[in-house]
């Protein structure tokens, strides 16, 4: 039997701020990103990336500020290292009105979010999309956005984790078990826009949240948004594996993905779900040219322009230490800290200076780099993809827009040409698109215990109040 291979997913990776990972490129005089606080920035780039086919911009965010290299924000400010920084639900509308079919992964932390006001704004947007929105759930990692909020420090890490279970699980009930699908009926002879016997109170007592009442939205396209996490210690891969649609990871060694990939199929189905319901991403840097000569010209120019310097600035809050304390060829200790665990935990496993950081960050960021002609990229996506078992791909910017229009315009024709990405659009929601499998999660989610059934079940509403243990 002869097997399909599979078609590449790709996702274009950004943020609404001027440096995002590539830190520096902002001083090339061909970027554009000092534009991102202007709508007309944001709508070509989604009629950009629609016209390359990408299944979905995906939108990085973060509450707080890089403060913790060299103790303060001169760098980071100086730099534009996420900083200033916008909030990207409030591109997605203009985005999709020029669209039809880009998807739009949005991130949010919801340690700082009401529950209940936070799913309406996305049901909204899924609404105003026609089913095309996507949640990268991220808990925080900064001090600076506890002292923000008038809080002291981060909770611990695996207590955050434990929050974002009952996030989710409120977020359940609002988008899945207040209003049935065929509760809005529009019936203008008999004047019912909405039967009141489809519709729901939601009862819910945790330690984190209370709610009690009607969801006031009607249900989306997709109801839930595509759920997207990054989470890679034990705490996050557990939650991960059992809420995500859709998971980020890291890795610049093929062996080492392969494994990441290995471990989460194999806790997806510890899980009770099948290891092909979750999509797995790796972030990558691509740098393409007509030949591979001139790609690496093009390369050498970018490394002009580019801050390894700013790039450890963003990297010493990613693992809450500041950096700027030890020499170049120091091994940087492992210090236990409340940031990302996973990225903090290879100064556990390996011995690492600040050059062999600055030498990963040549771009000003730290995800693989990918350079040479159309031929020589798509064989490296190709074999990666093949090589890991992953399914797509976090394309970053590095010169904006011309680094996605040179992706669009030399690598998109190469992998089409050989059968691994699509030539079209599939119709219908961002969930649909991905899986192929209707706009809805599917029934083994755990987002199933909370759907309301028909009023002409005997399941009545009390079924949807749960105590949270």
């Amino acid at each position: 039997m002869t097997i399909t291979p599979k078609k590449i997913l790709l996702n274009a990776f950004d943020m609404n701020s001027v440096g995002h990972i590539n830190h520096g490129l902002w001083t090339h005089p061909r970027d554009e990103s000092h534009r991102f606080n202007e709508l007309s920035y944001w709508t070509d780039l989604a009629q950009t990336l629609e016209k390359g086919l990408f299944d979905g911009l995906f939108i990085a965010d973060i509450t707080g500020v890089y403060d913790v290299y060299q103790n303060g924000l001169d760098l980071t400010l100086k730099e534009s290292i996420q900083l200033p920084s916008h909030d990207p639900s409030t591109l997605v509308s203009a985005m999709a009105a020029v669209t039809h079919h880009l998807g739009f992964g949005i991130t949010v932390n919801l340690s700082y979010e009401s529950p209940y006001q936070f799913a309406r704004r996305f049901a909204s947007l899924d609404h105003l999309s026609h089913g095309r929105i996507g949640w990268n759930i991220v808990t925080g990692y900064l001090d600076s956005a506890e002292r923000l909020i008038g809080q002291k420090g981060l909770k611990d890490h695996d207590l955050r984790y434990d929050q974002a279970e009952e996030f989710l699980e409120l977020c359940y009930k609002f988008w899945e078990g207040s209003w049935e699908n065929d509760a809005v009926v529009k019936d203008k002879k008999n004047r019912i826009f909405t039967d009141p016997k489809k519709v729901h109170a939601i009862q819910h007592h945790g330690p984190f949240y209370q709610s009690q009442g009607v969801f006031q939205v009607s249900p989306s396209i997709q109801r839930t948004p595509v759920l997207f996490q990054a989470g890679s210690s034990a705490k996050g891969l557990s939650f991960a594996t059992r809420h995500a649609e859709g998971i980020f990871i890291g890795g610049d060694q093929p062996e080492k993905i392969k494994k990441q990939v290995n471990d989460i199929r194999l806790l997806a189905l510890e899980q009770g779900r099948p290891a092909e319901e979750i999509k797995i991403f790796v972030g990558i840097t691509v740098v393409t040219a007509a030949t591979d000569q001139l790609a690496q010209e093009k390369l050498a120019e970018y490394e002009r322009y580019a801050s390894p310097e700013a790039g450890l600035a963003h990297y010493s809050s990613s693992v809450g230490i500041d950096l700027s304390k030890f020499t170049d060829d120091e091994a940087i200790p492992y210090q236990k800290t409340n940031s990302i665990a996973s990225v903090n935990q290879k100064f556990k496993e390996q011995k690492i200076s600040k050059n062999d950081l600055k030498a990963q960050h040549r771009l000003g960021g730290r995800y693989p780099l990918i350079v040479g002609s159309a031929e020589t990229v798509a064989d490296a996506l190709i074999q990666l993809m093949d090589d890991t078992g992953i399914d797509g791909f976090n394309l970053t910017r590095t010169v904006a827009p011309e680094s996605h229009h040179d992706f669009i315009d030399l690598v998109i024709p190469v992998l089409q040409q050989r059968g691994r990405y699509k030539t079209e659009y599939d119709s219908g929601s961002l969930r649909h698109k991905i899986f192929q499998k209707g706009h809805h999660l599917p029934a083994n989610h755990p987002a199933q215990q909370f759907r309301c059934q028909s009023s002409h079940s005997t399941i009545k509403t009390k079924d949807l109040t749960k105590q949270t243990a």
